[in-house]
């Protein structure tokens, strides 16, 4: 593994980055016309909300692995990580890509247990970490709500 703490951030970014990338190419390529005729619960944001946020989210995330990374070289949360990445990058595709509501509202719930996993993980390394997370745990909780609100709407 990756033990230059610089180089490891870099491939840490990169690889975090990846799922934001198939998430909005699948987002663009899938979501018109089929997310505008579904009803939306009152609370949808803009659509224009969802890019900073999850760009800040994704930011913070890196820094927080890369945080426990640089301490404990343990491979065990390393990997956690990246397996819960690849989990959140396949939320796009299966809500927009397949139209898929409920399965991917059963992806969420295993990106919220990959989530809590990690940051008990974190808590136990590095406090900053395990808060670094929490605005990601915030509104991947309001995702849920959002989630079983249109499953539930449709």
């Amino acid at each position: 593994m990756i033990r230059n703490k610089y180089i490891s951030l870099l491939f840490i970014i990169i690889v975090t980055y990846i799922a934001p990338a198939i998430g909005s190419y699948t987002t663009n390529t899938f979501k018109e016309p089929w997310y505008s005729e579904i009803i939306q619960p009152s609370f949808n944001p803009p659509s224009w909300v969802f890019a900073p946020v999850w760009f800040t989210l994704y930011a913070l995330m890196s820094l927080a692995i890369w945080k426990v990374w640089i301490k404990t070289y343990n491979t065990k949360i390393f990997k956690l990580y990246f397996v819960h990445i690849f989990f959140n990058s396949l939320w796009s595709v299966i809500f927009f890509g397949f139209h898929q509501i409920g399965f991917a509202l059963l992806n969420l719930v295993v990106i919220l247990i990959f989530i809590l996993l990690l940051m008990k993980d974190y808590f136990k390394i590095d406090k900053i970490s395990f808060y670094l997370m929490v605005p990601y745990l915030g509104w991947s909780s309001f995702a849920l709500i959002l989630n079983i609100s249109i499953f539930f709407l449709n």
